[in-house]
């Protein structure tokens, strides 16, 4: 695989199945968390069903290789008439990190926003996460927004 080939983006197929795993499993492991094999299945099936309810996925190929992936989610917002959408998950194989993967994903997710009029486009990371953070300082903007969640 060259490194100095540009990603392109592409929706997730039902062929993409065993790879898609193996991103998001290493995706979950940098969070320092895992899902039961049933997540995984459910996840997988609603990342390619028709609800609208459901995630969306977007991969990241180089050389005819996968090496990221992302999911989004468009949702109603109390504030806005038009619907909103959350990056839920972003994830660039190591050795890929630098390289334009995550931009081109969010830059995808960004397109995938404009054809559904969701002109907000969010996600959240941890305050650690220096290098996604680098990324993200540089392709969108941070919020003062704290999250909180349910013990």
């Amino acid at each position: 695989m060259s490194h100095d080939t540009a990603p392109t983006v592409r929706a997730l197929r039902a062929e993409d199945r065993e790879v898609w795993q193996e991103l998001w499993t290493a995706y979950l492991a940098f969070y320092e968390t895992r899902v039961a094999p049933e997540v995984f299945d459910t996840t997988f099936a609603r990342l390619l069903g028709e609800d609208p309810r459901d995630f969306s996925a977007l991969v990241a190929e180089v050389d005819d290789d996968v090496v990221g992936l992302t999911h989004y989610l468009f949702h109603r917002h109390a504030w806005k008439i038009e619907e909103v959408c959350y990056l839920q998950d972003l994830y660039a194989r190591p050795e890929m990190r630098g390289r334009g993967v995550g931009r081109a994903l969010i830059e995808g997710v960004y397109a995938a926003a404009d054809a559904h009029g969701a002109a907000t486009v969010y996600w959240l990371t941890q305050t650690f996460n220096d290098n996604a953070r680098r990324l993200y300082d540089r392709i969108g903007v941070v919020t003062p927004f704290i999250k909180y969640q349910r013990p």
